[in-house]
């Protein structure tokens, strides 16, 4: 008998432990994402503002707004779905790499094996999307958003199911 209400004690604790790093983990989670959408927001509203302040805007700082663009719906996605697109990352490579060369072709320097790499690297995350996507239709994971959600009127059975990426 005396085994038995130690280990309902155990439990209890066990659940009190998990209830509340559970709580800490997605107040921090939440927090920095806020946290992350906001720096991006005021990074992309201040080149924004330095662009209007030179009067010209050049085909770099449109990319760089792109960017600033892609990186917000990462969050947004991240935060609505609690998973991390990988194209996004991709994306944001991408236009990094193309920022990159544009830059280095029309301002810097005259053209050379430089321009060769940057755009295989290109090519080469332009290929990662296809595998990703491929991968990603072929073999979805499939997960519970919300499991005490659920979806239609008064519905008690049909829980909500998501097609997510790596």
């Amino acid at each position: 008998m005396k085994i038995n209400w130690a280990e309902n004690l155990r439990q209890n604790v066990h659940q009190l432990a998990e209830s509340l790093g559970n709580l800490f983990v997605e107040t921090f989670h939440y927090l920095a994402l806020f946290a992350i959408g906001a720096v991006t927001a005021w990074a992309a509203v201040m080149e924004f503002l330095q662009m209007i302040e030179t009067g010209h805007i050049k085909i770099d700082d449109i990319l760089l707004l792109f960017i600033y663009l892609e990186l917000g719906a990462m969050v947004g996605i991240y935060f609505k779905t609690n998973h991390m697109p990988v194209r996004f990352l991709i994306y944001v490579a991408i236009t990094a790499l193309t920022r990159l060369l544009i830059s280095n072709v029309s301002h810097h320097s005259p053209p050379d094996l430089g321009i060769i790499y940057l755009c295989g690297g290109i090519l080469l995350l332009a290929f990662a999307i296809l595998v990703v996507r491929y991968a990603s239709s072929q073999f979805p994971s499939v997960k519970i958003e919300h499991p005490h959600r659920k979806i239609g009127a008064g519905s008690s059975e049909h829980t909500e199911v998501e097609k997510g990426e790596i």
